[in-house]
């Protein structure tokens, strides 16, 4: 089964292989299983982008943003994603920054890994066991050897590398789609001395904050990123230098 649904201003793909645990769920036909599986992922996606975009008036991010929430009235997964954004700043000495002056809260960078991250959760708890959850790129999988291509930052028709991912996550951060848009929390200025940095790790929670945080943190943000525990790194730089961990999954 595969579906296409645009949510969170992006495409985000779905792929269900006929495969599923045979201890969860009944004996219903696994198309029909796969489709209600789809039903759950994609409505969970559509809540968390009303409840979290800043872009969004009446969202929870946005009341919070506007002063009209008091700690104690914040949701759990609220939160729990504004407890990782602390965790992050911290760890990158405030480059990931998710309240700048002049644009207020602004958690994006850290709710969409986290969001597609608890969908494929969602999917293993329906008993699917093998499936490819893309959000704009960002890719989490499941079940068996998944190839992953890493766009050139320059080029929009080549790749870079291929990967080959089974039971995790790979997250890219970089300028060619949207621009200046990462910021260095340290200074509020356009992130610097890299063009693309790739993140390999066990979800796509930390790949995908590990890699907007390394990105923000420029040239430093390679040897950062590849410190953290379960992380692989690709990494280009602003002299089109290619770097690369040890274990990083490229594809034979």
């Amino acid at each position: 089964m595969r579906r296409v649904e645009h949510i969170m201003g992006l495409p985000i793909s779905l792929r269900i292989d006929s495969a599923f645990d045979a201890d969860t769920g009944d004996d219903a036909d696994p198309a029909r299983r796969a489709a209600v599986a789809a039903d759950r992922v994609f409505a969970w996606l559509r809540e968390v982008d009303a409840r979290f975009s800043p872009f969004i008036a009446d969202s929870e991010v946005s009341r919070l943003g506007r002063g009209e929430l008091e700690p104690h009235e914040l949701s759990a997964d609220l939160v729990e994603v504004l407890d990782l954004c602390e965790e992050y700043r911290v760890a990158s000495g405030g480059a990931f920054q998710v309240r700048l002056p002049g644009r207020g809260l602004d958690p994006c960078a850290m709710v969409k890994g986290w969001a597609v991250q608890r969908a494929a959760e969602l999917l293993l708890a329906e008993g699917v066991t093998t499936f490819c959850l893309n959000a704009g790129g960002d890719v989490v999988s499941a079940g068996r050897p998944w190839r992953v291509g890493v766009r050139h930052p320059e080029q929009a028709d080549r790749l870079c590398a291929v990967l080959e991912i089974t039971d995790g996550a790979v997250a890219t951060s970089g300028r060619y789609e949207r621009g200046d848009h990462i910021l260095d929390g340290r200074t509020g200025r356009p992130a610097t001395g890299l063009l693309s940095l790739t993140v390999v790790a066990p979800s796509l929670t930390e790949a995908d904050a590990t890699a907007t945080a390394a990105f923000a943190m420029g040239a430093d943000g390679i040897d950062w990123a590849a410190a953290r525990e379960g992380c692989e790194v690709f990494a280009v730089d602003a002299e089109r230098r290619v770097f690369r961990t040890a274990g990083f999954p490229v594809a034979a």
